[in-house]
């Protein structure tokens, strides 16, 4: 009897172990499961931070070049407004004066606006003589003049005026025949 008890308590003490095995085994499987799960889920959570960094940088990029380009509108808008008003400084600079202070105070003012509009990146476009560019000049005549070759401005009715490669206002010329 006393074996058959032995053999009995080994093999409940075996039955116990086995399970107790398994039990190991299955904690592994289930703790390697969850940290499948925490790995899988941490690449999610790094592939959307990086995909979010990368579309706030594109925005940043492109909000910075939208207000670069907003900035030369304005300044072209603003330049075209005053462009008549330089004009008519030209012109009282032109015109016979006996009072040489007065002259000389329209040529300051004149000097200062000129100066204003070089620090804005203003620009004149190169009329007189030069090959008539239909992307710079505005042909409002056709002359026969022999003194000037054919194809190139004659006269600058009205001086035309760019920012960097963009016309604010086109040189009003005639073209030689």
């Amino acid at each position: 009897m006393e074996n058959s008890e032995s053999k009995d308590l080994e093999q409940t003490a075996q039955a116990e172990e086995v399970p107790a095995e398994e039990t190991v085994e299955a904690d592994e499987a289930a703790e390697q499961s969850a940290d499948d799960k925490l790995a899988a889920e941490l690449a999610q959570v790094k592939d959307q931070l990086l995909r979010t960094m990368a579309e706030y940088d594109n925005h940043r990029k492109r909000t910075a070049k939208e207000k670069l380009e907003l900035r030369a509108d304005i300044i072209t808008n603003v330049v075209a407004d005053f462009l008549p008003v330089m004009d008519n400084l030209e012109r009282a600079l032109q015109a016979e004066c006996s009072d040489e202070n007065y002259k000389q105070g329209v040529q300051m003012i004149y000097d200062s606006f000129m100066a204003t509009l070089t620090k804005l990146g203003v620009t004149e476009i190169e009329s007189d003589g030069a090959e008539f560019n239909p992307q710079l000049h505005q042909a409002v005549q056709r002359v026969d003049d022999e003194s000037v070759e054919s194809g190139r401005v004659a006269k600058t009715f009205a001086k035309g005026y760019k920012i960097n490669d963009k016309v604010i206002r086109f040189a009003m010329v005639a073209v030689a025949n």
